[in-house]
């Protein structure tokens, strides 16, 4: 299991940078900051301890909010898709595909599995957000992966009984559900994954 390496104090000040960035619309601003913090203290600490709880306090009820929400939003994703990224060097998918739900709409949380797992040397296939059953199906058969994290935001999106019925169609896959919209566990053979360490873990683990 990942540690979590980030102290109280860096924490306090990572919140009160990151949040005043947002809050004027910099989300270059929040996508430094994020790379600053990602190097100091890996992607799991700083997803779970800054951004987690920032994202959390907006309601988006107002026009300013919602402003606000998406320039920190837009910011950290800039900031993870950069971190140890190298020019002209692709990490070898290394049999991870990652996705959003049908008509998942927000897949933040996989842009951050997917900084984790380049802190680690490995790679993965990201396919975003809202990808239909039938295409996750196609991609399956065609990049023949062995490990499927399929992302939920909202119960909505979350249908465990799509994603059980998935993973029976494809017993040579591991598959997981990762995100808050999972209200219900899935069953047997999926799993659900409840933080990015234990999400970073399952990807590496599943060779």
């Amino acid at each position: 299991m990942l540690t979590d390496p980030m102290p109280a104090e860096a924490v306090e000040t990572a919140h009160k940078r990151v949040r005043l960035a947002a809050e004027d619309l910099d989300g270059n601003r929040v996508a430094t900051l994020m790379l600053e913090l990602a190097d100091e203290w890996g992607v799991p600490a700083v997803w779970e301890r800054v951004c987690q709880p920032l994202l959390g306090r907006l309601s988006g009820r107002s026009a300013t909010e919602i402003a606000i929400e998406r320039a920190l939003c837009e910011g950290v994703r800039v900031g993870l898709d950069v971190h140890r990224r190298e020019p002209g060097r692709s990490l070898p998918t290394g049999g991870v595909l990652l996705a959003g739900a049908e008509m998942e709409a927000h897949a933040l949380g996989l842009h951050a599995l997917a900084a984790a797992l380049r802190e680690q040397g490995r790679g993965c296939l990201h396919l975003g957000p809202a990808l239909p059953w039938s295409a996750l199906a196609s991609a399956v058969r065609r990049a023949r992966p062995h490990t499927v994290v399929l992302w939920s935001q909202t119960p909505v999106t979350g249908r465990a009984y799509r994603l059980v019925r998935f993973a029976r169609d494809f017993p040579f896959l591991r598959v997981y559900g990762a995100g808050p919209g999972w209200i219900e566990p899935p069953g047997v053979p999926a799993s659900h994954l409840g933080t990015l360490p234990a999400a970073v873990d399952a990807c590496l683990a599943a060779r």
